[in-house]
C-alpha cells in the first residue's frame, strides 16, 4: 500500500515538487525500488532502440549518423555503415546518460551513513527532478557528436562489463554456498536421505545442463574445417570447470570449507556455459 501511494510522486503535483515528498527519510526500502525502476526504465529504453525500425528515425537527430560509410568500430576491419549500428549507438547513449546520472548521486553521497545527514533529503526525494534530471541527461547524450565518442564508450563499457561479471560471480558463488549450506544442516538434521537426494540432484541437473551446452556449442557455432577461435573458448572454459569442480572436493579444500562442495562448482560451471554462449551469439556475422 505504501509503495502505491508514492507512485504518483514520480510526477507529482505542487507540493510534491517542492517537498521531499516520498519516501520518506528513513524508507529507504523504497528508495531502492524507485532506483531500481529508474535503471529498469532505461533498460526497456534501450531495448525499444534495437527495434527494427527505429534506426530511421535515429537517424534524423542532428549529427547522429554522420560519416555513412565511415563509421569504425573495434575489432572490425574497414568501414561499416551507420545504418547498421545506428541503434547500438543509441543504445550506447542511453546508458551513458543513465551511468552519469547514478554517478552524479554516487558522488553526492560519498560519506553519508544515515539518513540524518542533510543530503540524505536528496537520496531519499525530490523525485520528479531526479526523473526529469535523468532524461534530460540521457536526451543530451544523443547530440554529443559521433567523433571517438562511440570507440571510447565502448571500451568503457568493455571495461565495466568484466567488473560487473566479476561481482556477479562472488554473489552467485556466494548463494551457491548459502544454498549448499542450508540443505546440508537441513540433511545433519533429520530425514537425510531425502535432503541428500535433492542435493544430489540439483548439482546433477546443473552439470548436465552443462554438459548439453557445451555439445550443442560444438555443433551449432563451430565447423570441422574452421571456428578455431570458438572451439578454443569452449574447450579453455569446459576445461577451466572441470578443474574448478575437481578442486572443489580436494581434501585441501574440504578442510578450510568443510561445507564446499559440487553445488557451488556446478552453478558456476553452468553460469559460464551461458556467458560462452551470450559471447558466441554477439560475434560479427553471428
Amino acid at each position: 500500500v505504501l509503495s502505491l501511494c508514492q507512485i504518483p510522486c514520480l510526477c507529482g503535483s505542487a507540493p510534491c515538487l517542492l517537498c521531499r515528498c516520498c519516501p520518506s527519510g528513513n524508507n529507504s526500502t523504497i528508495t531502492r525500488l524507485i532506483y531500481a525502476f529508474f535503471l529498469l526504465l532505461g533498460v526497456s529504453v534501450a531495448c525499444v532502440m534495437l527495434i527494427p525500425g527505429m534506426e530511421e528515425q535515429l537517424k534524423k537527430i542532428p549529427g547522429f549518423c554522420d560519416g555513412g560509410m565511415g563509421t569504425t568500430i573495434p575489432g572490425v576491419h574497414g568501414h561499416v555503415n551507420c545504418d547498421v549500428l545506428v541503434g547500438y549507438k543509441a543504445v550506447y547513449r542511453v546508458c551513458f546518460g543513465m551511468a552519469m546520472f547514478f554517478l552524479l548521486f554516487s558522488l553526492l553521497m560519498i560519506k553519508v551513513k544515515s539518513s540524518n545527514d542533510p543530503r540524505a533529503a536528496v537520496h531519499n526525494g525530490f523525485w520528479f527532478f531526479k526523473f526529469a534530471t535523468a532524461v534530460a541527461i540521457s536526451v543530451g547524450a544523443f547530440f554529443i557528436p559521433e567523433g571517438p565518442f562511440t570507440t571510447v564508450w565502448f571500451y568503457v563499457g568493455m571495461a565495466g562489463a568484466f567488473c560487473f561479471i566479476l561481482i556477479q560471480l562472488v554473489l552467485l558463488i556466494d548463494f551457491a554456498h548459502s544454498w549448499n549450506e542450508s540443505w546440508v544442516e537441513k540433511m545433519e538434521e533429520g530425514n537425510s536421505r531425502c535432503w541428500y537426494a535433492a542435493l544430489l540432484s540439483a548439482t546433477a541437473v546443473n552439470y548436465l545442463l552443462s554438459l548439453v551446452a557445451i555439445v550443442l556449442f560444438y555443433v551449432y557455432y563451430t565447423h570441422p574445417e574452421g571456428c578455431s577461435e570458438n572451439k578454443t573458448f569452449i574447450s579453455v572454459n569446459m576445461l577451466l570447470c572441470i578443474g574448478a569442480s575437481v578442486m572443489s572436493i580436494l581434501p585441501k579444500i574440504q578442510e578450510s570449507q568443510p561445507r564446499s562442495g559440487l553445488l557451488q562448482s556446478s552453478v558456476i560451471t553452468i553460469y559460464t556455459m551461458y556467458l560462452t554462449w551470450s559471447a558466441m551469439t554477439n560475434e560479427p556475422g553471428k
